[in-house]
């Protein structure tokens, strides 16, 4: 039996970068990650079930810029942009 207000310790990538709001929906977020062009803790992943823990570091290429984050925290739902900021640091 598993209890719903128990922490989450790992989110898929997909999940992850929609709840961040690095992407406007789960199925932009998911041909992201299926490009092979994220790299979880330096390992490039294809996956959009790859998982995404605290204190892993994402390098994420966008179209702006490449970004490297750090996961401070693991979001619980998609609300307003400092809500999910404050749940990575970038990297310079």
């Amino acid at each position: 039996m598993t209890d719903s207000d128990d922490p989450v310790d790992a989110l898929r990538l997909d999940k992850w970068l929609w709840l961040t709001r690095f992407c406007k929906t789960r199925a932009i977020a998911q041909k992201l990650a299926t490009k092979g062009r994220i790299r979880i803790n330096g390992r490039p992943v294809d996956k959009p079930h790859a998982l995404v823990r605290v204190n892993d570091v994402i390098t994420l290429p966008l179209p702006a810029a490449v970004k490297v984050l750090k996961v401070l925290d693991l979001p619980v739902r998609r609300g307003p942009a400092p809500e999910a900021q404050a749940t990575y640091e970038l990297i310079p």
